[in-house]
């Protein structure tokens, strides 16, 4: 039976580190209740016993890309609290791929049904009751790679321009129903995936002042909002360029590491 509070109600995916984990620490030092989805049962664990009121926290340990195991967490946090004031579809993976290799092909699906498709599946179960109730905030996690395809990054570049343009379509649809979709997108945050990249970001920005600044867009229901600012600059001057001058500036852009070259450089040396 769902409990009748004035806490506000949270649901995040992707929440075992990184941005997700971030914001489950900013809502969770506001009061709320929060319901964390994460592949790694562990960390959310860890996660939860670290956060001021651990008996509020709801953690569902499954693979974001799993429609059924995923709808059934909502559900679960539903029948205890209602419906969430807040869904964060944040879960989102990058891989390096080259089209030309088809060991790459599963990285590209892979990104694609986590980065778009399961931001889908993680809407699903809240918009019948939050268009019922005529209130709520559903927030997708874009990125500043979706506003132009960038080299070496198709998967994500491509993932991310769907989750945005997916957004888009889903504000449209629920203007009339008083529920907001926010979409957010980050430029470089300092977070696990970013770690691992082997070239300049610029305006580099901390995990937990992305929450605040992110949590603040939430509040104010913004439709579009880059973080940091500076790089919303970046992105508008990215989609303005000519085609012929991006490919020209472009072409030489530093890569993401494949999966399998971030093996090769993890692998010990050979004796």
């Amino acid at each position: 039976m769902a409990t009748h509070t004035t806490s506000p109600k949270v649901f995040i995916t992707g929440a075992s580190s990184g941005l997700g984990e971030a914001l489950a620490r900013h809502y969770a030092a506001q009061g709320a209740i929060l319901g964390l989805v994460g592949r790694r049962g562990d960390r959310l664990t860890d996660l939860a016993a670290t956060l001021p009121h651990p008996h509020a926290v709801h953690c569902y340990a499954l693979d974001v890309r799993d429609a059924l195991a995923l709808r059934a967490a909502a559900e679960d946090f539903i029948a205890r609290h209602g419906v969430p004031d807040i869904v964060i579809a944040n879960a989102g993976i990058s891989h390096g791929v080259h089209t030309e290799d088809a060991a790459d092909l599963p990285h590209f699906a892979s990104v694609m049904d986590t980065n778009w498709m399961a931001m889908v599946a993680t809407f699903s179960p809240f918009v019948a009751g939050m268009r019922a109730r005529r209130r709520g905030t559903l927030v997708g996690i874009g990125s500043v790679a979706g506003v132009r395809g960038l080299p070496g990054h198709g998967a994500y570049s491509a993932s991310k321009a769907a989750a945005m343009t997916y957004l888009e379509s889903l504000r449209v649809e629920l203007r009339a129903d008083k529920v907001a979709v926010v979409t957010i997108a980050p430029g470089y945050i300092r977070t696990p995936m970013t770690d691992g990249n082997p070239f300049p970001m610029p305006f580099l920005m901390d995990a937990d002042k992305f929450a605040r600044k992110a949590a603040g867009a939430i509040a104010r229901r913004r439709r579009f909002v880059v973080l940091p600012w500076q790089m919303g600059v970046v992105a508008c001057l990215m989609r303005r360029l000519p085609r012929w001058l991006y490919d020209m500036l472009f072409a030489r852009a530093p890569r993401k590491p494949r999966v399998s070259e971030r093996k090769r450089d993890a692998a010990p040396p050979k004796p």
